[in-house]
């Protein structure tokens, strides 16, 4: 893990605000969703990228009945 030296305290309400350099960085918008991982001691937030529920594949995903389905598994499911 990379220290990036910036330090920020925990308001009230549990929130944490992330730099501005730190978003346009990691290309986090306003709104944008992120998971949240644990390890250990450690808290992981990671940009939230919907994933395929077959293949766990993260490019080209559609909504299809409120699942996510990436385009390679939705052209296997339609040849069978």
């Amino acid at each position: 893990m990379k220290s990036t030296g910036i330090v920020r305290k925990v308001d009230e309400l549990g929130r944490v605000v992330l730099p501005i350099e730190l978003r346009r960085t990691l290309d986090i918008a306003e709104k944008d969703a992120l998971e949240i991982y644990v390890d250990g001691a450690t808290i992981i937030l990671k940009k939230y990228e919907p994933a395929c529920i077959f293949c766990d594949n993260a490019k080209d995903v559609k909504v299809y009945k409120g699942k996510n389905i990436c385009s390679d598994c939705l052209a296997q499911l339609k040849q069978e």
